[in-house]
């Protein structure tokens, strides 16, 4: 059931006449269009059920805020009742000093909407930069791929071995289960054993206290097994145990987690970090800056995400794109659709000398990509997911390509006020500039 808001004015002056009003937030409040997401997400909630929920505006306003200024739950909730524009931009007419919520209806509201009404908050941050980009926008595009890590530690067999041991002992004092040993004392020797593995005196003896972790983890599942009998309430974590226990080095679609196990280890030749956990993302943009398209897949080969990706901007914009522009590794591609792909190679014999600068300089913009990429990462929250399974991984990148649409808006937006102000200084030195020269030729008359 949706709580109906009721406007309710300050008897001096309302929220809105206390702002600045060329602030970025105040002029971004008022150009999003907000019924757009009202209408929506309004058959989501039941009429005639449950307790009044919040107002779709102000949950919608707190999730673009939190990716706009990379804040966790939390912290969006807790800083929007010490910030004026905040509560300005989620709609509130009156300044509040209470919290608006509890962080946790963040993550209710997420699952409600679903990927589909995150991706309807991306197309509308791509409606609000139409009027500072060209016609020409959606003609040559940019696509590029990178990792969206996963908020999990790095992955070692001891590591994954120690937390099976740790959870079945959970279950096992949950359930109040007997236990015939509990292997205590052992456990303190092998994980002293396991430390300073890589001195080459202790490489042996760190090797040999892996195989007995993992021998007294297969014990200790098996004898949880037994103990349950027919209680089927623990298959789904029991079935993970199992594939770490049983899981080599050189196995695929191996677990690197345990509370997330579909996270996949990625490999993009960076020097600096050899494998990245978590999954790969496509990023769509324009040669203006604009983030036309951002989707998730598991490890797919950069060439096989094109056609979801054109799929995806095409569905939110209503447009297709003429060209685009990746690198070597969208290998093998030459179409989607009406959409030409275009990569670096060598130019042909029969391009003249303008096709050849033509597209030197369009595949000198395509490295544009790489520092979007860089800020989407350190900015809004792409380079550490920490939203919860596949659901997780499809929605934040989603949530991270609108607040850096959002974020240019309102960078542009400033930027016209402040060529606004440029021109009326020399509008106002033009109309002082000759009443200084009257006064001066009038006082020389008089002398």
């Amino acid at each position: 059931m949706i709580k109906k808001k009721v406007n309710s004015p300050s008897l001096f002056c309302s929220l809105a006449d206390m702002l600045d009003q060329r602030h970025p937030l105040y002029r971004l409040a008022d150009k999003i269009d907000w019924r757009r997401f009202e209408e929506a997400f309004t058959p989501l909630y039941s009429q005639d059920m449950g307790a009044p929920a919040k107002d779709i505006r102000l949950m919608c306003g707190l999730l673009i805020l939190k990716h706009v200024r990379n804040l966790s739950d939390e912290s969006v909730v807790a800083q929007w009742s010490e910030n004026a524009y905040y509560q300005y931009f989620c709609g509130m007419d009156t300044f509040s000093p209470c919290q608006p919520c509890a962080s946790t209806e963040l993550v209710h509201f997420r699952k409600r909407i679903g990927e589909s009404g995150v991706e309807l908050i991306l197309a509308e941050s791509i409606r609000v930069n139409d009027d500072h980009d060209d016609k020409g926008t959606f003609d040559t595009g940019i696509i590029d791929s990178t990792v969206q890590e996963k908020n999990v530690t790095y992955p070692t067999d001891a590591k994954l071995l120690k937390k099976v041991i740790e959870k079945i002992k959970k279950i096992v004092a949950k359930e109040g289960l007997p236990t015939r040993r509990s292997y205590t004392r052992k456990l303190k020797a092998i994980y002293r054993q396991q430390r300073f593995r890589n001195h080459p005196k202790n490489h042996k003896k760190a090797r040999r206290a892996d195989r007995e972790l993992r021998t007294i983890a297969g014990r200790l599942l098996r004898e949880l097994q037994r103990n349950l009998g027919g209680n089927r309430s623990y298959d789904g974590q029991i079935n993970i145990f199992i594939r770490v226990i049983n899981q080599k080095r050189n196995d695929k679609n191996k677990v690197y987690s345990i509370h997330e196990p579909e996270v996949q280890c990625i490999s993009k030749g960076k020097e600096h970090k050899k494998y990245e956990f978590g999954n790969k993302v496509s990023v769509v943009r324009s040669l203006s800056g604009l983030i036309l398209g951002a989707l998730s897949f598991r490890n797919e080969y950069d060439g096989h995400t094109i056609d979801k990706s054109l799929e995806q901007v095409k569905r939110i914009s209503g447009k297709e794109l003429k060209r685009l522009a990746g690198d070597r590794g969208y290998r093998g591609k030459k179409k989607s659709g009406v959409t030409e792909i275009l990569i670096p190679d060598i130019p042909k014999a029969t391009d003249s000398y303008y096709k050849k600068r033509k597209k030197r300089k369009l595949f000198c913009k395509r490295a544009g990509i790489e520092p979007t990429i860089g800020h989407l990462k350190s900015d809004f929250r792409l380079g550490r997911n920490f939203y919860k399974g596949v659901f997780g991984d499809n929605i934040n990148i989603m949530l991270a390509a609108a607040a850096y649409n959002f974020k240019r808006a309102m960078r542009l937006l400033l930027s016209q006020l402040r060529t606004l102000g440029l021109w009326m200084e020399r509008l106002n030195l033009t109309t002082i500039q000759p009443q200084v020269c009257q006064c001066a030729i009038y006082s020389e008359n008089q002398q």
